[in-house]
């Protein structure tokens, strides 16, 4: 029988002075950044906890010292839905939002894959256009607009002046497509052309299933400007409370609710709570395409 010989192991050997300090370097260097991060993330957090809380407090708890509501009210959100046009404000805006981003995205695409793929004469007069108009504030465009719309159309008091607009394409959402699109290699245009693929079908077959992440960047981009627009609406829906949407409507349920702290944050709570979802679960889509979009320009 063949006895198997252990051989003992031998000590490891007591770290030096170097290594001990490179691992206390290395020590707090993770402590820092993690309580960087901590702080951070309580920076932006604590206000969104602090405004849920706040809307679940009894009307004489709201805004005193205490921070955890004594009774959970639950009832404030249902309060807050029978205030006459609540409703009416969410169907508005989801209707804004909603139809603003589907136009805006439909437009947007054939114009962004023309800068892109296209070589065409004037093809960089007309970036620096989109380019020039992304730098346009609107309230520069306001008065003749508002007197295009209002006077010429008659549309003042509705959101359609907002909405159509938008079926004309956005600078910004042009130009981050156009980014986008420039990452994506011209051999694959140039096989589905080969094929006998026209322009149309390039784009729709082989183009638009590539561009996914760069189009939910601008959807969502699109999606969170309409959902939150104060300045549309407060200047063409203002004189018709039937048209308001989420945004001006808060600034008039505050007014009304001045000493009614706790339904004023429940109704901001329903107000942020759409674009909070939203943007938890096409989170990995919208960081996707807005970090491609300046891969290549």
């Amino acid at each position: 029988m063949t006895q198997v010989l252990e051989t003992p192991l031998e000590p490891k050997a007591p770290p030096t002075p170097a290594e001990r300090t490179a691992h206390r370097k290395a020590l707090l260097e993770w402590i820092g950044i993690h309580s960087l991060g901590i702080a951070a993330a309580l920076f932006f957090t604590l206000p969104f906890v602090f405004v849920f809380l706040t809307s679940l407090m009894s009307d004489s708890q709201a805004l005193s010292r205490d921070l955890i509501p004594h009774t959970w009210e639950w009832d404030n959100y249902r309060r807050v839905f029978d205030t006459p046009g609540f409703l009416t404000w969410w169907r508005n805006t989801l209707f804004y939002a909603f139809l603003g981003t589907a136009l805006t995205v439909i437009s947007s695409i054939p114009v962004a894959y023309a800068l892109a793929k296209f070589r065409f004469r004037g093809r960089n007069l007309a970036l620096m256009l989109v380019i020039s108009m992304m730098m346009l504030p609107p309230q520069v465009v306001i008065i003749p607009m508002y007197l295009f719309w209002a006077k010429q159309l008659d549309l003042s008091g509705s959101l359609w002046p907002l909405i159509i607009p938008m079926a004309f394409g956005d600078a910004f959402s042009i130009f981050l497509l156009r980014q986008f699109l420039t990452t994506i290699p011209d051999e694959y245009v140039d096989a589905a052309k080969v094929d006998g693929c026209g322009d149309v079908r390039t784009l729709l077959k082989v183009v638009l299933p590539m561009a996914r992440p760069g189009i939910a960047a601008v959807a969502l981009f699109q999606f969170f400007y309409a959902w939150n627009d104060y300045f549309g609406p407060q200047i063409y829906a203002s004189e018709n409370p039937g048209a308001w949407t989420l945004s001006y409507g808060l600034e008039s349920f505050k007014g009304a609710h001045h000493t009614d702290w706790n339904l004023t944050m429940a109704a901001t709570v329903l107000v942020m709570a759409p674009v909070i979802l939203v943007f938890f679960f096409a989170q990995k889509a919208f960081v996707e395409g807005v970090t491609l979009t300046g891969v290549k320009g």
